[in-house]
C-alpha cells in the first residue's frame, strides 16, 4: 500500500527576494497557463488543422490573509511597476514534499487585490503574470 503526505507548510513561494507568508486557509496558490495550448480548426470537408501555442505565459493567483505582510510587498511592486516599469520580479514556487516546482524569471502584479472588510478576517487574492514560466 502506498501512502503519500501533503503538508501546506512545505509549500514555499518566493517572489524576488521576498518569501511569501500569511496564506489563506483554503486554496492559496493557483498556477494556470494563459495560452490556448493546442487548438484546431475543421474545414468544410472535415480536414483538421492543429495549432500549437508557443506561449509560456502563466497566471499565478495567490490568496493571502488580510493581515499578511506579503500584501504590502505586492502592493509596493504594483505601484513601482505603474510608476516606472521596474516592478518585475522572479517567481519560485515549490512543493517540497511533492517535489514539484514552478519558476519564472520575469513576473508582475496585474492589479491590486480587492480590498474587503467584514466581521472576520478576509482573504485578498493577487493575480501575477509570469512571462516565461515552467514546471520543473
Amino acid at each position: 500500500m502506498r501512502v503519500t503526505t501533503y503538508n501546506p507548510k512545505e509549500v514555499t513561494c518566493a517572489l524576488g527576494n521576498h518569501i511569501m507568508s500569511g496564506f489563506a486557509d483554503d486554496s492559496f496558490i493557483t498556477v494556470e497557463p494563459a495560452g490556448d495550448g493546442t487548438s484546431y480548426v475543421s474545414g468544410a470537408d472535415g480536414e483538421i488543422a492543429r495549432s500549437i501555442d508557443p506561449s509560456k505565459i502563466y497566471t499565478v493567483k495567490i490568496a493571502l490573509l488580510q493581515a499578511s505582510r506579503s500584501n504590502s510587498f505586492l502592493e509596493k511592486k504594483y505601484r513601482q511597476d505603474q510608476k516606472n516599469g521596474q516592478g518585475t520580479f522572479s517567481v519560485n514556487i515549490a512543493d517540497i514534499l511533492g517535489a514539484e516546482k514552478f519558476v519564472g524569471a520575469i513576473a508582475w502584479v496585474t492589479k491590486p487585490a480587492s480590498w474587503v472588510r467584514g466581521k472576520t478576517q478576509q482573504n485578498r487574492e493577487w493575480e501575477i503574470v509570469v512571462a516565461e514560466g515552467e514546471f520543473k
